[in-house]
């Protein structure tokens, strides 16, 4: 597995791009370390070298995981919760502690927590439903971005409508939060629930336009019909 893990390293480090790596930390409020290389370049750097590791346990692939997370560099990052959602259909109710972790202890910036968040535990959610109460408990968390995960989390569920009542609940208990990171993680898990339940979520708006912030509201509205958003934005 080292060698694998090693190997790796060495091709991210051959692609590696210090101009493209300054122009990426311009997307990050975080001072993050890149190789630099773009994301196709990632994709296709992750699905040749999951070739090589996809016969493994499910727990070794996790380790490997790990070993990535634990570099705090984006790209390695990015590989691992990719290959943590390529083994989806091998997940256990006793992985959502993994992925917990994960997010608690690795996660450093959004695009990683989006991406670990949406596809993973989104997906691991979808097939163990009871856990969305667990997502709801990271609501009271100080980490940023356990915050923005209980959210983020739902945006693949939410595009089918699923977990609706939960994800308002969520974004209530979110509503007045003061970092913008987690305003636009709630505020974009409305907009999706927006495009199925219209008119709940216009209300759920209206009702809660005077608690929440604007950055959060016009995540929430981007959506929808022109004369709901004015309606929305009245002061």
């Amino acid at each position: 597995m080292n060698t694998v893990i090693n190997d790796l390293k060495l091709t991210l480090n051959k692609q590696s791009n210090k101009s493209i790596a300054k122009s990426m930390q311009r997307f990050f409020k975080e001072k993050l370390n890149f190789y630099g290389i773009s994301s196709a370049a990632i994709g296709k750097i992750s699905r040749e070298y999951f070739s090589k590791i996809k016969s493994l346990p499910k727990e070794q692939i996790f380790n490997l995981c790990e070993e990535l997370f634990k570099s705090k560099i984006w790209e390695e990052s990015q590989i691992a919760c990719n290959w943590s959602y390529n083994v989806k259909k091998e997940y256990k109710p006793e992985d959502f502690n993994t992925f917990k972790r994960w997010i608690g202890k690795y996660v450093n910036n959004w695009a990683t927590c989006d991406t670990l968040c949406n596809h993973t535990v989104g997906e691991f959610v979808e097939q163990y439903p009871e856990y969305v109460k667990e997502l709801i408990k990271f609501t009271s968390s100080t980490n940023l971005w356990v915050k923005r995960a209980s959210a983020v989390s739902l945006i693949v569920p939410a595009k089918s409508g699923k977990f609706f009542s939960e994800g308002l609940k969520i974004a209530t208990l979110l509503l007045e939060d003061p970092n913008d990171l987690v305003q636009k993680g709630y505020g974009w898990l409305l907009k999706v629930y927006s495009q199925v339940y219209l008119q709940e979520v216009f209300n759920y708006v209206m009702d809660n336009k005077k608690r929440m912030p604007r950055t959060a509201l016009r995540y929430a509205i981007e959506k929808m019909p022109k004369e709901l958003k004015v309606k929305a934005m009245e002061k």
